[in-house]
């Protein structure tokens, strides 16, 4: 997304299982490898993550 990703927008670089078509592309938006996974961020749940993401994007937009 060549002006970023605005909050609440899917990143268009996420496939249809919400992998990132571009890991280890050196294209790959700096923001994005500086986020790495953690227990906190990730949870034990897909839900767990998607909520804790959507709270970082309503906190930083």
């Amino acid at each position: 997304m060549p002006n970023g990703k605005p909050a609440g927008v899917r990143c268009i670089q996420l496939d249809e299982h919400n992998g990132c078509r571009i890991f280890g592309d050196p294209a790959r938006p700096r923001v994005c490898g500086s986020l790495p996974p953690s227990r906190e961020m990730c949870g034990d749940t897909r839900g767990h993550a998607m909520v804790y993401l959507a709270d970082l994007e309503r906190l930083t937009a």
